[in-house]
């Protein structure tokens, strides 16, 4: 059994994602702002592999402290890291609200560098091999109108997680990101039919990118099987690039 840290579980692919963990006999830590009524029902259903950690990423000192005491009181042994919570604020540059943009950095940005400090510690004094994983997104790779600010947050992850990867390999500690395609999700929901045919004709596969290749692409990066894979970005986009 391994043990998960896992955020923005109440939707989307980290729903999905701790779905597919659970049914495979993993213990879950779930990290999200609200609890969907999914979650609710993952609760009743796996009360000993899954503990629900309600907190919002955008007040991430307080909410990093809360998980390291957590993990230290109880003594756990993570063996991955999954850094899947993400918002978006869409808007061209000349319209940029510095409030906003903050907003968006401290949840895609600053919480996602704090937590991986607290599992980094965690994995050295236990002496484990862990993984990390962060969600990123086409958008860094291939413009689109809007996207700018989003993608600049995205871009942050890939340069972290790479040179993450360079300081702490040593220790056998593995960093690396899943490069998202368009996905059928909620954040993508504010888009016209039209302005999804324009998205998914850019793609080899002239469709959106499915939810449950890239799940299966985290669970894969979280496993021994990728034990030479790190420092990488994984694109799971239906050939955009």
């Amino acid at each position: 059994m391994k043990r998960l840290l896992v955020t923005g579980v109440s939707r989307g692919v980290g729903l999905e994602f701790i779905k597919d963990q659970l049914t495979s006999g993993n213990f879950v830590y779930g990290v999200s702002r609200t609890k969907s009524d999914e979650l609710n029902i993952l609760t009743l259903k796996y009360p000993d592999t899954f503990y629900h950690i309600l907190g919002d990423l955008e007040s991430y000192e307080e909410l990093t402290k809360e998980i390291n005491s957590y993990l230290i009181t109880n003594k756990i042994k993570l063996d991955s890291f999954v850094n899947n919570a993400a918002i978006a604020y869409d808007d061209i540059i000349t319209n940029a609200s510095p409030q906003k943009l903050m907003q968006m950095y401290k949840v895609n940005v600053l919480a996602p560098i704090m937590l991986t400090k607290c599992v980094i510690r965690n994995f050295i004094l236990n002496k484990n091999r862990g993984t990390i994983v962060h969600m990123s997104s086409i958008s860094v790779h291939t413009g689109y109108k809007g996207l700018s600010m989003y993608a600049s947050t995205k871009g942050s992850l890939e340069a972290f997680s790479k040179n993450i990867s360079r300081e702490w390999g040593v220790k056998g500690i593995r960093s690396n990101c899943v490069v998202a395609g368009f996905m059928e999700t909620k954040m993508s929901k504010s888009l016209t039919e039209e302005q999804k045919d324009k998205i998914y004709n850019r793609t080899s596969l002239k469709q959106s990118t499915e939810i449950k290749s890239v799940v299966k692409t985290i669970s894969f990066l979280t496993t021994d099987s990728s034990s030479s894979i790190t420092g990488q970005n994984i694109f799971v986009d239906s050939g955009t690039i």
